[in-house]
């Protein structure tokens, strides 16, 4: 790891019991699930807003169902999965300064990073992105790049 952080995966089962007591440090989420979870009563009381990532929201479905398919019943699908994402997205922006503000009341300080201080990140995990680009493909991290950079 870059910053000589030890990340492990856990269940919420481990995980609340791991932060109250100290076990680990701190735990990586959304704002949706900081806030649900409560993680504010764990011993939680930081939050740092650094925007590394967008979470995809992906739809799937078997190839042998999707084949069995019409072409009228695909396109009602894809436009269906295509509303469903723009909806999620909108209420995902909508809730968030709700939800934030929900955390700061129970008393979280929040950071929220300057540029520079978010490009910092991004240097310092290029190597990572680097790492995975030649796993999964240039074509495909350039994909989710122009989706991340359009509005």
């Amino acid at each position: 790891m870059p910053w000589g952080a030890d990340p492990t995966q856990m269940s919420w089962a481990d995980a609340k019991p791991a932060l109250t007591s100290g076990a680990v440090d701190g735990q990586e989420n959304p704002l949706s699930v900081f806030d649900v979870a409560r993680i504010d009563q764990v011993g939680q009381e930081h939050l740092t807003l650094w925007n590394y990532m967008n979470d995809p929201l992906i739809f799937a479905v078997n190839r042998q169902v999707w084949e069995s398919l019409d072409e009228a019943q695909q396109a009602i699908l894809r436009e269906t999965a295509i509303e469903a994402g723009e909806w999620e997205i909108a209420m995902t922006r909508e809730q968030e300064s709700e939800r934030l503000a929900a955390i700061q009341e129970r008393g979280v300080e929040v950071t929220e990073l300057s540029d520079d201080q978010h490009q910092a990140f991004v240097d310092a995990t290029r190597s990572v992105h680097d790492d995975w680009v030649s796993q999964i493909g240039e074509s495909l991290v350039e994909a989710a790049q122009a989706d991340i950079e359009s509005p």
